[in-house]
């Protein structure tokens, strides 16, 4: 999953995303560990994606925050 996609959706379908990504990532560590998955490189992948996800989700968290301090400032 690219990057442009990921900042377009909400923060809601984020974190739905992210438990769904996260939950094909052990089943398919889960296969590889049984017997050898195909392409190897999807584990890879999907690490990857689980990462964006919850930069992504971290970076909205901390500007909600700082909009919050800046509203508080501004008082």
């Amino acid at each position: 999953m690219k990057q442009s996609v990921i900042s377009g959706l909400s923060t809601k379908e984020l974190i739905e995303r992210l438990e769904e990504e996260q939950k094909q990532l052990v089943s398919i560590k889960l296969h590889h560990a049984v017997s050898s998955v195909e392409n190897p490189n999807v584990i890879k992948e999907y690490r990857k994606t689980v990462a964006r996800l919850k930069t992504e989700i971290r970076a909205r968290e901390i500007a909600g925050l700082k909009a919050d301090a800046d509203k508080q400032n501004k008082d």
